[in-house]
């Protein structure tokens, strides 16, 4: 009797829960944007399809309008579609969009550094770390140079495939790893390096592991399923050994610092943090000044080796992209002189070309998460405190109204009547407003340069007919991953 008893109380006690977890729901929705019901526990789950969330935005967004209410478990989420409200949110309303939502895969960089970072300390860690990354070529001609400088190795490292098929990952992730290490540490590595390799390993890795279904539930309700079993693990460990190899170095740049005399980002930091603390400023601490170099590691190295692994694969798919870049690269460069970005004026096709790259592989889909440290009212609807906002850079990047073919590769896209580079505001691969990537100027540049000195020297041969190439990514969600492929470099000397 007793038993029946505690099993009634506790049924009632279920039924009380539910009814008050769905009156909360309800209650909490009346001044929200529009959305589809969400359901006790789950929220909206059934309503996305985990492999391609940015396709189910787009959908909700045709039924719901351009600013709308999902759940995914008990995490609200107000999403932002089209260019107007994206716009509106990250440019007009810069500072009330400028939070970060917690990202639970990153849980060890949380509150630190520039990314994922929501405390008190973020803007001005941003602020200082843009002012010393000017001060180091971010965007300038010392950049230009380093670039210019490790494009020799890479383009050696490429003639040692000897016209054979490889896989072009780590080569070409080795290059950018490179700029931004001697930026951060004043220090290169050669490309079959173990330590270079492995870090090169780690970011791939997690890359792809974010951009899969899993990941997607994890980060949104990532405090429910944090000790259950699934490669949230993996991703947390390969996390975890990127931020100690950076903590190692910046403790060896402790121990050799001289104030009057840094050498790299990671020594202005150092000297900063010296300030701080005689300011008795709340500022950099050695876990900021980690956190702050592991994101631009990962940033710097990940984002840029994935596009140009994505840029080779989209002129293997339309040669005759590679044959107008091979006869402008002639006609402007030539086949011995350096490209540099003074280059850039003369050559409107390879700017166009690096432009719908970044638009049609849409890097980032969803754009990372933000969130609302206080209660707005926007376009009528409130938006409450610790909401997460997702102002999809997808629907902007993918607009039928500006760009004429958006599921399609055009170059052009960003050229006019007279075969001019013509810009578009819908371009915003990289964000916008308070959250804008901070690597920005220096991921362009080595673009355009990588490329170019690719293309001086080689020809693409695929293994297959273009027809059979398949450009579609392999995983979607934090990030649009590219197909594993092989391809042969010829070099343009011998043909």
């Amino acid at each position: 009797m007793a038993l029946i008893g505690a099993t009634l109380a506790l049924l009632i006690w279920f039924v009380f829960l539910l009814f008050a977890s769905v009156w909360k729901q309800i209650y909490s929705s009346w001044k929200l944007p529009p959305g589809p019901f969400p359901l006790p526990i789950i929220g909206n789950i059934f309503n996305l399809d985990i492999k391609n969330v940015p396709k189910s935005f787009s959908k909700l967004a045709k039924e719901y309008g351009p600013v709308f209410t999902i759940y995914i478990g008990s995490r609200r989420i107000v999403v932002l579609h089209g260019y107007k409200a994206v716009k509106e949110a990250l440019l007009d309303l810069k500072n009330e969009f400028a939070g970060r939502a917690d990202i639970p895969a990153f849980e060890v960089h949380q509150d630190s550094g520039i990314i994922f970072n929501n405390s008190e300390t973020w803007r001005d860690t941003r602020r200082h770390s843009l002012m010393v990354l000017r001060d180091y070529g971010m965007g300038k001609k010392s950049n230009e140079e380093r670039i210019q400088r490790e494009s020799q190795f890479l383009i050696e490292a490429l003639r040692k495939t000897n016209s054979q098929p490889f896989d072009p990952t780590f080569i070409l992730g080795s290059a950018p790893f490179n700029v931004i290490s001697d930026i951060l540490f004043h220090h290169r590595f050669d490309y079959s390096d173990k330590t270079c390799q492995r870090l090169l390993h780690l970011y791939n890795e997690n890359f792809y592991l974010l951009s899969t279904p899993w990941l997607q539930i994890y980060n949104n309700v990532g405090s429910f399923l944090r000790y259950l079993p699934g490669s949230h693990w993996k991703v947390l460990k390969n996390v975890s050994e990127a931020k100690q190899y950076v903590s190692e170095r910046v403790k060896e740049h402790q121990e050799l610092l001289d104030l009057n005399n840094p050498q790299d980002f990671t020594d202005c930091l150092l000297i900063q943090m010296e300030k701080d603390r005689k300011n008795q400023k709340i500022g950099f601490d050695l876990e900021n000044i980690t956190v702050t170099v592991a994101d631009l590691l990962f940033a710097g190295t990940e984002t840029t080796s994935t596009t140009l692994r994505y840029a080779l694969l989209l002129l293997l798919k339309y040669p005759e992209v590679e044959e107008k870049l091979h006869e402008e690269i002639d006609r402007v460069i030539g086949p011995e002189r350096l490209p540099s970005m003074k280059d850039k004026v003369n050559m409107p096709y390879m700017d166009a070309v690096v432009h719908e790259i970044l638009r049609f592989i849409n890097l980032v889909p969803s754009n990372l998460p933000h969130i609302m440290n206080e209660d707005i009212h926007f376009r009528g609807y409130l938006i409450p405190k610790g909401t997460t906002v997702y102002p999809t850079l997808s629907s902007i990047m993918l607009d039928s109204e500006e760009f004429s073919n958006p599921e399609q590769f055009d170059p052009g896209h960003f050229l006019n009547e007279n075969g001019k580079f013509k810009n578009s505001d819908y371009f915003k691969a990289f964000s916008a407003g308070k959250r804008v990537c901070v690597g920005e100027g220096l991921a362009r540049m080595e673009l355009f340069l990588f490329l170019i000195i690719i293309l001086q020297n080689f020809n693409l041969k695929p293994l297959v007919s273009p027809e059979e190439i398949d450009t579609r990514p392999a995983t979607i969600g934090f990030g649009s991953v590219p197909p594993i492929y092989k391809l042969c470099l010829l070099p343009r000397s011998e043909i």
